[in-house]
């Protein structure tokens, strides 16, 4: 059966998989990129609480975060995550504005992400501690500087400074290798990821090991760090050093751990790459057990390895480096583990120690050079969202972003929201942390709230076991909810650049439904029976000259038929065919129809369900009336709504302005005017 439009535009395309190890390197370009900054953010944040507080952020992710993307990685094998079960769960416009808010959320995200990750490239090419090099950046650094003064004026070269030279310079060149390798852009970054993940997390291990080989060497360097924690000499950025002993510093660790969300950061996106996990062949799509069993190696491995990096280095970098290298402009600000690598002084009585025997300049820059590569290619995984997650979502909303796939629009456009958030935080690491952990904890707290009420919401399963896991997630969900309301008061910025992409996706549904009200949006029929098809397409074969749209409950059909008859002017012996239209979801753009005919003595009924319009779904029935037989007519009665209240019923709710609307879309849908079914109001 052929339906007015040629094809589904919801079609999904094919993805390629992959072994889940190589996703798992693909996720860490993200994830495992914090640590080139996390260790140095946890302790400007918390000072020499930082490992007590890192030991709270690796608990929130393996009995928290990690428990609920395992549970929505089994709920929407896609990978779409919490956005896929609120589509399910809330339905109508709540559950659309609440995904398009997500995506919001998930946008600036994504655009913070890239901004503090070049940020943090950018210190570690300005600290590399190699003379010639740093005398040849500075040189080029310099000659921008003069050019800008000369060309922009000298408040211009004044505001170019070193740190946002460096970042712009390093996301230009990013854009362009992303840009090249758009073609293909899933398989080609996977083969750089892999390798790339590979050697940055080795070199990590390498260090840390030397850091924790030094620790157990000299257990009288933890004990003074134990008697400074006991002590209250916390080394904190501000004055606040309350003296309550250990039980007070790990409770003071808990109330600042929303000062280390940033730990989380890579994690709230991992379920995108789900569709990139390679299951079984031939296993069924809607519930492919080996791919969430693969999906779930992917969670479980990243989290893990996480915590460990996290733990040692939030340890070794706490004790080890001293507290003045951490001070403004100091060698270890955002580069903790660099500092490391360059083989600087640490804080023990013996000189010229290092945690490695080959530290130094050269081990130093290679560590440099491989964490610029992995934080200049931060966000692959996201941008996976973006070429697939996003266009279907805006698909169905009726945002036809099909286009701008095809020219790399989005990439562009994102690519100048990296340049304003650079430019506007002017490249600082410490500006940006608290304005990208509200993305973050957002779009865990919104996966936890998820994973609760579907789970609240399922009847298949109960039992004690059952209802416990329901209340840690409702535990889990308050506790990250609480964590983003104290970050999101502490940056205010974040919540205004939030605000800005929600705002702008929400206008743009809006515009963009409203632009293409007048498109016929029907992608097909179906059928409830084997009577229904028979008798449709029986129907479609017969020449009747009457099609009457009918609403259910008002009037019997009997009394339609006669008013119809009456004010229309038809014979008695003229067919007459009802069709009644059951309105769905009105918030969905596209409709697939559900067709049902029966017949009532003389009178044959047509029966369309899952429609999000009543004027479309009359429309298309009339066009597919008309396609193998004379075209009907389609008799209405006289409308009682104002003009304004049934356009605005017409687009917000499918229903309103019918006639009128029915009428417009059959002559935009049909160009012949032989093959046009007739409308008419009496």
């Amino acid at each position: 059966m052929s339906a007015p439009l040629p094809a589904t535009p919801t079609a999904k395309p094919q993805t390629e998989e992959h072994y889940w190890v190589c996703v798992l390197c693909l996720l860490g370009l993200d994830y495992f990129s914090t640590l080139a900054y996390q260790p140095s953010i946890a302790y400007e944040a918390t000072g020499r609480l930082a490992p007590l507080a890192t030991i709270g952020v690796v608990l929130a992710t393996l009995f928290g975060a990690l428990p609920i993307y395992w549970y929505l990685a089994g709920r929407s094998p896609r990978g779409q995550g919490s956005l896929a079960l609120i589509e399910r769960l809330v339905h109508g416009w709540r559950g659309k504005t609440l995904i398009l808010m997500l995506l919001g959320f998930a946008a600036a995200d994504f655009a913070m992400l890239r901004s503090i990750s070049l940020a943090d490239a950018s210190m570690h090419i300005l600290h590399n501690d190699d003379p010639g090099w740093q005398q040849n950046w500075q040189s080029a650094i310099h000659w921008i500087q003069a050019r800008a003064t000369v060309f922009l004026g000298d408040e211009a070269g004044a505001y170019c400074t070193e740190q946002l030279i460096t970042t712009v310079l390093i996301g230009a060149l990013s854009f362009a290798f992303w840009f090249l390798l758009r073609r293909g852009f899933n398989r080609n970054v996977l083969r750089i990821a892999a390798p790339l993940v590979v050697v940055y997390m080795t070199l990590n291990a390498l260090i840390l090991a030397g850091g924790v080989r030094i620790l157990l060497e000299r257990p009288g360097l933890f004990d003074m760090w134990l008697d400074e924690v006991k002590s209250g000499d916390w080394n904190f950025p501000t004055s606040f050093e309350p003296r309550f002993g250990l039980t007070g510093a790990a409770a003071a660790a808990v109330i600042f751990l929303p000062r280390l969300a940033l730990g989380l950061s890579g994690f709230e996106m991992s379920l995108i790459v789900m569709p990139q996990v390679r299951g079984k062949k031939g296993e069924d799509p809607n519930d492919p057990k080996f791919r969430i069993r693969n999906t779930r190696k992917v969670l479980f491995c990243a989290a893990v390895i996480m915590s460990v990096f996290l733990l040692a280095s939030a340890f070794v970098t706490a004790i080890l480096i001293p507290a003045k290298a951490y001070e403004a402009d100091g060698p270890a600000i955002h580069r903790a583990i660099a500092y490391l690598a360059h083989g600087s002084a640490l804080a023990t009585d013996e000189p010229g120690l290092m945690v490695l025997p080959w530290c130094g300049s050269a081990f130093g820059a290679a560590y440099d050079l491989v964490t610029v590569l992995v934080l200049a290619m931060a966000g692959a995984s996201v941008m996976t969202a973006l070429a697939s997650l996003l266009p279907k979502f805006m698909l169905r909303f009726g945002m036809d972003f099909r286009w701008s796939q095809k020219w790399g629009l989005l990439l562009i456009i994102f690519a100048g929201i990296n340049l304003f958030t650079t430019v506007f935080y002017h490249a600082s690491v410490e500006d940006q942390r608290n304005a990208y952990a509200v993305g973050v904890l957002a779009l865990i707290a919104a996966a936890c709230w998820t994973a609760a009420l579907d789970r609240r919401r399922r009847t298949d399963r109960s039992g004690f076991w059952f209802s416990l896991g329901t209340l840690w997630y409702r535990i889990v969900f308050v506790g990250f909810l609480s964590i983003f309301a104290v970050v999101a008061i502490r940056a205010w910025s974040g919540l205004a650049i939030v605000s800005v992409f929600i705002g702008c996706i929400l206008a743009l549904s809006v515009f963009s439904r409203a632009m293409r009200a007048d498109e016929l949006r029907t992608v097909g029929f179906r059928f409830k029976d084997e009577t229904s098809k028979f008798l449709w397409d029986s129907l479609r074969q017969a020449n009747f000259p009457v099609l009457i749209p009918h609403r259910p409950g008002p009037h019997s059909r009997e009394e339609k038929e006669k008013s119809v008859r009456r004010e229309h002017q038809l014979s008695d012996d003229a067919d007459v065919v009802f069709l009644e239209v059951m309105l769905g979801d009105p918030s969905d753009f596209y409709q697939h129809l559900e067709v049902e005919v029966t017949q009532e003595d003389r009178r044959f009924i047509i029966t369309l369900h899952g429609c999000v319009s009543i004027a479309h779904a009359v429309a298309s029935a009339a066009l597919e009336m008309s396609r193998s037989s004379t075209p009907p007519g389609v008799h209405f009665g006289w409308p009682e709504h104002d003009l304004l209240s049934a356009s605005w019923g017409y687009l917000a709710f499918g229903e309103g302005n019918i006639p009128w609307k029915v009428r417009e879309l059959i002559h935009r849908a049909e160009p012949d005017p032989a093959k046009r079914p007739r409308v008419i109001v009496g």
